[in-house]
């Protein structure tokens, strides 16, 4: 059951009354690739962080590889579950790249050559090994996203969960980018309006609106449905036409 997801029932409102997530249903087998698509308040991010406990649900439940997310699995469900959040600045905070990647693996206990181990591993994967000793804030915007995600690869999970990972990214750094996520091996749940990048980097699709799944489908099906996407204000970009299999 590595890297498994599972929601069932799941219910969320937040303090004002606003209804959040409204009876979600959501399995998510090991090493799928999965685009949670909708518009603005849909529920998308709220989704994502009931999946390392973050937020609490009302009601219903999350379990990530047969564990439930509460209260007492809370350390171990954030070793599972890694989040890479839209603005790198809420990952990345120490002096150098290399004492951001350190810090997570480092509160989960790891220490001495492990640690060195992890941080040049992370660092490699996301091709910034040669920033190692420089400071976040020299880095370039591709590069600063890049950063954060080794934050969460060097503590090993089985699941990477992203918010808007292409968004304020030149062409070149979402291209890198994309290249990047494409080689790690993990199930991978990817909030996101760019409709092209779930095309590239996903074989499933998932849309949300008022807080309810409303389509689930092999990511070619939804992104050629016209109709459901303009029912739930999502477009592709004029001219884009999915890749055609042969």
């Amino acid at each position: 059951m590595t890297g498994t997801i599972r929601m069932a029932g799941l219910h969320y409102h937040y303090p004002d009354g606003q209804v959040a997530l409204d009876g979600v249903d959501l399995e998510v087998a090991a090493g799928e690739r999965v685009a949670i698509l909708g518009p603005n308040g849909a529920g998308k991010t709220t989704l994502m962080l009931h999946l390392n406990g973050v937020l609490t649900p009302a009601a219903g439940s999350v379990e990530i590889a047969g564990i439930t997310v509460n209260r007492k699995n809370l350390r171990e469900i954030r070793r599972r579950v890694g989040l890479v959040f839209q603005d790198p600045d809420d990952q990345l905070f120490m002096p150098t790249v290399a004492q951001d990647v350190a810090f997570g693996p480092a509160n989960f206990g790891v220490r001495g050559e492990e640690l060195a181990e992890r941080v040049r591993a992370a660092l490699e994967i996301v091709s910034l090994t040669d920033q190692a000793d420089r400071s976040p804030a020299h880095l370039s915007g591709g590069q600063r996203r890049r950063a954060a995600l080794a934050t969460v690869l060097a503590c090993k999970p089985e699941i990477l969960v992203f918010d808007e990972p292409s968004a304020n990214l030149d062409p070149v750094a979402r291209r890198e980018l994309a290249e990047t996520l494409l080689k790690i091996d993990a199930t991978m749940l990817i909030v996101t309006h760019d409709l092209p990048y779930a095309a590239q980097l996903c074989d499933r699709a998932v849309i949300m609106d008022h807080g309810r799944i409303v389509a689930d489908a092999d990511v070619a099906t939804i992104l050629s449905d016209d109709q459901l996407l303009a029912t739930h204000r999502l477009e592709l970009p004029w001219g884009f036409r999915l890749p055609v299999e042969t």
